[in-house]
């Protein structure tokens, strides 16, 4: 017997179709939740958080450049018109697959606390503010920009075209204008107000009038300033940046205005190449970064889930995420106390990897009640707001990228005549002089931005990311587990609902509450599922934002064919395309 399913728009009868699981239709009619197709290509695809970017990736993948090429041409694009997120002023990371070499690459383009500013003088600056923790605005949270050198470093390696071909778009965006979109416009307009009374040009590069009127949608908005920093880089590399005209500006700027970064900062700063580190989840061998960044948090969490049946406990039940948001608060407690920069601790990698201290603090876990306080773990010693953007080529390279300024626009710094703001990630470090994160001068602070990337049998199978600080281990869980364990489409994945747990402890030094924290949900949450997690004693509130921003690039064979599938999630303005 035919079962007909009925399509209709404006009263008209559109379509019937032959026999469908029951499960198919929930998908393809999006009866639990809104969703849009998956984009489909064979030669190249590219997913950004704005749609102009990602035609900037495909126009270059067109014109014959590398996946890295494209990836270097959106992300300068996104820092031109997302300057909320991201741009030139701060740090990148990267996963880059080689299809040549069957391998993967990781690239660690985070910069430098300042080499003249000591821990002591650092604790007086704080004394003065009334302070004890480092502030999100002004000079003192602001390290060394390591993003220019990180493309200068995937483009060596990896790059087809010319560094200045790729750049040449976003230098034609800032020079001519574009339109900027409304989720952008929207968090652009706090910048005067949270901006106000700081040195250097923000008003001058991010208002329209030079007074505080900020881009609306559909305002043009143009950065000359920032086209110019971008073709002397395009130019004349990245020395531009570190060594020339650009580093002696910054140099002046911040010995004028009472800044601790100078120009030997620039000199010393150098990427670092990195072997991603895994585990396997149910035959998916799952990549992120080590530290200094936050990756290995995700992969812990899906080590403790592992033995949890998930499948049949079933997609937002509460044993579900009951299961889930412990495992957080699990992974959290070693991430507040081990994460740091490796060349200043000794992380236990390998020990917090394992699947032997998963299965032990898997134990933690009560299913009937939430923790209300997790102390991290003893794992062995091994003594061996951002953008995310991920790309492919006809030659079956990826990229997986992700690039932040921080906490909303930055620091709001901004350099005379160079058209972008400075980061503000220093803010991550702890000043407990006994914690492994603590602020010291040339230091990698901790970071949140974390490029994620799956194997499947030895061969790609998605690259991908979730931005939005704490958000982002917990999004990469949840989008994995949306597609492993509940066989979603990667465009469902990151459409589906989302909760995130907060208030748990941080490498900064905050400690989680007495109630063990809180967990924020989105509306496609069953209310059965709250009703039961608040049974079991999590404090549970509902929350419209802050949940992230996902893009995801999978790998499919079809009669031997590969079949790039592109996904970019309704909550931001972006866009899938390949061709």
């Amino acid at each position: 017997m035919r079962k007909v399913i009925q399509w209709i728009s404006t009263s008209v009868l559109l379509a019937t179709v032959a026999p469908i699981a029951n499960s198919q239709i929930d998908r393809i009619t999006g009866k639990n939740f809104a969703t849009r197709s998956e984009i489909l290509a064979r030669h190249g695809m590219v997913c950004t958080s704005v749609p102009e970017a990602t035609q900037v990736g495909l126009d270059i993948l067109k014109r014959g450049g590398s996946a890295v090429d494209a990836a270097i041409a959106a992300n300068a694009t996104l820092g031109l018109m997302e300057p909320v997120s991201n741009g030139v002023g701060g740090d990148l990371f990267a996963i880059v697959y080689s299809a040549k070499k069957n391998k993967l690459y990781g690239l660690n383009g985070s910069g430098r606390s300042p080499l003249g500013l000591s821990y002591d003088q650092m604790k007086a600056e704080l004394e003065k503010l009334h302070r004890q923790t480092i502030p999100p605005l002004g000079m003192l949270p602001i390290s060394v920009p390591g993003t220019v050198d990180a493309w200068a470093e995937l483009h060596s390696k990896f790059g087809k075209l010319k560094l200045s071909d790729d750049l040449a778009p976003a230098i034609r965006y800032a020079e001519e204008g574009f339109p900027v979109t409304e989720l952008i416009a929207y968090y652009w307009s706090f910048g005067p107000r949270l901006y106000k009374g700081l040195p250097g040009a923000f008003l001058e590069t991010y208002t329209l009038d030079g007074k505080g009127r900020t881009p609306a949608k559909g305002d043009i908005f143009k950065n000359p300033a920032l086209a110019k920093t971008l073709r002397l880089i395009g130019e004349k590399g990245r020395d531009a940046f570190y060594k020339g005209e650009i580093a002696d500006k910054i140099d002046d700027f911040m010995g004028a205005n009472g800044g601790f970064l100078r120009k030997t900062d620039f000199e010393k700063h150098a990427s670092t190449w990195v072997d991603p580190v895994s585990t396997s989840y149910r035959g998916y061998d799952v990549f992120e970064l080590p530290p200094n960044g936050q990756g290995i948090a995700t992969l812990q969490m899906l080590n403790i889930l592992e033995r949890f049946d998930l499948g049949a406990m079933g997609r937002n039940s509460p044993e579900t995420l009951h299961a889930m948001i412990e495992a957080k608060k699990i992974a959290w407690a070693d991430r507040a106390k081990f994460y740091a920069d490796p060349a200043s601790a000794k992380i236990p990698l390998a020990g917090l990897l394992s699947k032997s201290y998963a299965t032990e603090r898997r134990k933690l876990i009560d299913p009937n009640r939430a923790a209300k306080k997790v102390e991290s773990g003893n794992p062995a010693l091994d003594h061996g707001d951002t953008i995310y953007l991920c790309t492919a080529d006809d030659e079956g390279n990826m990229v997986s990228l992700i690039q932040s300024n921080y906490r909303g626009m930055g620091s709001g710094i901004v350099v005379p005549g160079l058209g972008f703001m400075f980061q503000d990630r220093g803010e991550l470090f702890s000043m407990d002089p006994n914690h492994a994160n603590v602020y010291a001068p040339g230091k990698r602070p901790f970071h949140t931005i974390i490029p994620g990337f799956v194997m499947k049998d030895g061969k790609p199978w998605e690259a991908f990311g979730v931005m939005g600080g704490g958000m982002q281990p917990q999004g990469h869980v949840q989008v994995l587990t949306n597609q492993i364990d509940f066989g979603l489409s990667v465009q469902e994945a990151g459409d589906a609902s989302r909760w995130q747990h907060e208030g748990d402890n941080e490498p900064t030094g905050e400690k989680m509450t007495e109630s063990g924290g809180y967990v924020e949900v989105e509306s496609g949450i069953p209310y059965e599922t709250v009703r039961e997690l608040r049974k079991k004693g999590h404090d549970v509130r509902f929350d419209v934002g802050g949940y992230g921003g996902y893009q995801a690039v999978k790998v499919e064979m079809h009669d031997g064919q590969r079949v790039y599938v592109g996904a970019s999630e309704s909550r931001k303005d972006g866009q899938a395309a390949g061709y």
